[in-house]
């Protein structure tokens, strides 16, 4: 189900509504409110990217594949950003896969060729978003190196921070298969960690879902990589809303 969105309160999407007045309205009638359900692919790897999104509530996943067929999450994307930022940088694919991840998202999608003519129109619009692509390679060069030297259960608390800030309450849909997929590690790895997180307090995983039950003693025991990337978006766009 979607409807235009001529006019209404400021998006949710911050992106969006960091902009002038002027830029927005003439954004508006070209924006599309859509839902977008568990495991949408927004574009996979190397086929034309037809629309960019703006998350207005949960995140999507941005995930790397392999010549083995096995995929791993590079990063993630909820409404402090835009899922489709190859168009931006004068490309029209992606090597990574856009996936919904997170039960259910709200988004506002741009075509992508009225995303070029606003890019060519709003000086504003192409500041921020070449200032998020920056914060976002960010994201996912801390994600490499965090992945490559950390131990399984300050990932997990990482990442559960991470899905916790783009999520609308304590609690969102999650596998271990899936945060095996997410972290690289095995289904036993994630199990393993899961169970220290949640022997600590930190967590609640029962039925496929998890809870952020302790925040400040899952920030505790994550890796100082959370608070890097925090600290990165925060110096480009101000302490988050």
């Amino acid at each position: 189900m979607t409807a235009n969105t001529e006019a209404g309160p400021r998006p949710r999407n911050r992106l969006l509504a960091a902009l002038p007045p002027g830029d927005l309205d003439w954004l508006r009638p070209r924006l599309e409110s859509v839902d977008l359900a568990h495991r949408t692919i927004l574009h996979a790897p190397g086929e034309p990217i037809t629309a960019v999104h703006f998350p207005e509530t949960g995140w999507v996943s941005m995930l790397a594949t392999l010549e083995s067929g096995d995929s791993a999450e590079v990063g993630l994307v909820g409404r402090e950003g835009t899922v489709g930022l190859p168009l931006l940088l004068g490309a029209d694919t992606s090597p990574f896969e856009a996936m919904v991840q997170s039960g259910e998202v709200t988004a506002l999608r741009l075509p992508a060729d009225a995303f070029l003519t606003a890019l060519e129109r709003s000086v504003a619009l192409r500041t921020l978003l070449l200032r998020y692509a920056l914060f976002f390679s960010v994201q996912v060069a801390q994600t490499a190196a965090c992945n490559g030297r950390h131990q399984i259960e300050q990932r997990l608390a990482r990442w559960m921070l991470m899905a916790h800030d783009r999520s609308e309450g304590d609690g969102f849909p999650m596998t271990h298969e899936f945060l095996s997929m997410m972290l690289g590690v095995r289904r036993a790895g994630v199990t393993v960690a899961a169970g220290a997180l949640q022997r600590a307090g930190l967590i609640r995983y029962e039925r496929g879902r998890m809870t952020v039950t302790d925040r400040p003693g899952l920030e505790a025991g994550a890796c100082d990589c959370y608070d890097q990337v925090r600290r990165e978006y925060e110096r480009l766009f101000g302490r988050a809303g």
